[in-house]
């Protein structure tokens, strides 16, 4: 089963309508994208918690790592440069992060609030490689700051 954005939207809008807790966003978001499509086998938050730090959020799937950086692996990376990594082959991305030795390929997008600040990272890890497309990096660009904007 592969995600069908339009229908994934629409779930969306109509359950975090007019919700404007950060955490709740957050593991509604999670628990709906982690279950609408198979290529997802973790699905999740880091937040931003101090200078520099991301902690674990909310999230579905086995365990994360519970503190990354911004100076290390695929979420670091997002945080520190403010854009999307879509990444193929986790071994190939210098630095990256195994919280899971089962993850093969990664889609990280920065989460940024109505004031354009950064205030976590929203994480897609996957056993396959190569499992992510360019459209579901702008899908879920899209989708994350409309949802965030409201912050």
């Amino acid at each position: 089963m592969r995600v069908d954005y339009e229908d994934l939207n629409k779930t969306l809008d109509a359950l975090t309508e007019g919700e404007t807790d950060e955490i709740a966003l957050m593991a509604t978001l999670a628990c709906e994208i982690h279950h609408s499509d198979a290529r997802f086998d973790w699905t999740g938050f880091y937040r931003v918690t101090e200078p520099e730090i991301l902690k674990i959020g909310p999230y579905q799937g086995g365990h994360g790592c519970l503190k990354i950086p911004f100076s290390r692996g695929v979420c670091g990376a997002a945080a520190r440069m403010g854009e999307t990594q879509l990444v193929a082959d986790v071994e190939a991305f210098p630095g990256h992060i195994a919280c899971s030795t089962s993850t093969r390929s990664e889609l990280v997008v920065p989460v940024c609030n109505g004031a354009g600040a950064v205030i976590g990272v929203f994480d897609i890890d996957s056993n396959q490689p190569e499992a992510f497309t360019q459209e579901d990096a702008d899908q879920m660009e899209r989708l994350l700051t409309r949802i965030f904007a409201r912050l």
